[in-house]
Formats: structure tokens, sequence, C-alpha cells
């Protein structure tokens, strides 16, 4: 099965599924929605899998976060305490998949990415028009650590949707616009993905080639992702994204429970 996912057509499709990732994470999150059910189908086993993921998704998550930044829609300093928190999240969740077996995760990823996909479809955020960050309290600190530790832990431990719902938490726990939230959201994805790359690479779960290969088209698809978020919508491509990783999604379901 590993043999398919370096065939040059399989390879293809997995570099175009890798471009639409990328643009539809940039702007609404959830691009591991499409590849992680990707390279399962393709034959990667779930631990190469979410290590090759994460090394493809650094790339992504890094050309958003830094558009963001260059227009002012994220700040570090404001957000320290998520960046530390993720981190350490993000930490604790890839080495407690270490340990999970595979037919576990055969059974367990499929769910969660429908659990994920039905949550960004129906899921609503409450977001402000306001640009600017809330005041810094010490309830806002209690918050950024809360909300990193469980969506950095959620991320290393299975990643598809985190971006997500780092949008969708935001929109509940600070009030600011949507385009703040996204320039968090996707900061926050490139901390946890970081990290948890490194520990994948540490236990020797990630194939470099693969990853970098798709993570050069993630890259492509958020440049453009991002740089067209104040221009369209996630209204249509959210619902269009979830219904393709719903069906593949479905038929890991039945390839691992039938």
């Amino acid at each position: 099965m590993f043999e398919l996912a370096l065939d040059p057509t399989t390879w293809a499709i997995l570099c175009g599924v890798a471009l639409l990732a990328g643009f539809i994470d940039a702007i609404a999150g959830g691009g591991g929605l499409l590849t992680v059910p990707a390279l399962l189908t393709a034959g990667l086993p779930p631990h190469l899998t979410l290590g090759t993921n994460k090394l493809a998704a650094s790339f992504g998550s890094l050309t958003a976060s830094i558009t963001y930044y260059k227009k002012q829609l994220f700040n570090p300093r404001f957000w320290f305490a998520s960046i530390m928190a993720t981190a350490i999240g993000a930490l604790l969740g890839t080495l407690i998949v270490d340990h999970l077996s595979i037919e576990f995760l055969n059974k367990l990823l499929p769910i969660i990415i429908i659990l994920v996909a039905c949550y960004s479809l129906f899921g609503n955020l409450s977001t402000t028009q306001s640009d600017d960050l809330p005041k810094l309290t010490r309830t806002i600190k209690v918050k950024q650590w809360l909300q990193g530790l469980s969506l950095g832990f959620f991320d290393g431990l299975a990643g598809p949707g985190t971006g997500t719902f780092w949008t969708a938490s935001n929109g509940m726990f600070y009030k600011m616009s949507l385009l703040l939230n996204c320039g968090l959201a996707r900061s926050m994805n490139f901390v946890s993905n970081f990290i948890s790359l490194i520990t994948f690479v540490a236990l020797g779960h990630v194939n470099f080639l693969l990853g970098i290969t798709m993570g050069f088209f993630i890259m492509l698809g958020a440049w453009f992702g991002a740089h067209s978020a104040i221009r369209f919508g996630s209204k249509f491509i959210r619902p269009v994204f979830n219904t393709m990783v719903i069906l593949l999604a479905l038929k890991l379901i039945y390839e691992a429970y039938f």
C-alpha cells in the first residue's frame, strides 16, 4: 500500500488536493480535512499520514501566518500565552498519538474527520467588525492558555480541522474582526504544526519527499487564499469541501469497519 503513495498518478492527485487544501485552509481552516483523508486513501499508514501531513501543512500555515502578520492582523506579543500553550499542547498530543495502535487510528481518524467537517459546516462564527484587539486581562490570558493547550493537544493528536476549531472558538472567546480571527487561527496552526512536525520527525513518522512536494502546493494555495480572504468569504467554500471530506471519510469508515 505504501508504494501506491509514490505512484506518479497518485502523487499528482495528492498535489492537486494539497493546492486546494492550502487555499481553503488560509481562508477558513480545515485544509487537513482534505489532505489527511487523501493520504490515507492513497495507502499511507496512519502515523506516517499524520507526520507527512504536518510537514506539508507547515508550509501553508507559515505562508498564511506571515501574510496576516505583514497585514498587521496578528500580534505575537498580545498572543504570547496562546503561542506557548499551543506549543505545549501540540507536543503532548503528538507524544500520545505515537502510543496509539495503527488499528485504533484507522478507526478513530475517519470519525474525527466527519465530526469536524459537520461542525465546520453547521457551526456558528460569532464575530464583530472591530479591528481592535480586546484588552489583555487576566481572564483573556486564562482563555488563551485553555484554548491553546486544548487545541494544540488536538492538533498533535489528530490534526484535521484544528484551524476550523480555532476560528470558531476565537469567535466565542474574543470580540474581534473575522480577519483578526483568521490571523490568530492561521498563526496558531503553524505553531502546533511545527512542534508536532519536530516530534514526528524524531519518531520517524515523516515521508519527506512526499511532504515537501505537497507542501509546495499547499504553500502556493495558501498564498492565493490568504490574499483572497478579504475578497472571498468561506460561505461558499465550506459546504463544497465538507461535502468532499464527508464522502472521503465515509469511504475510510467503510474500509475500517466493514
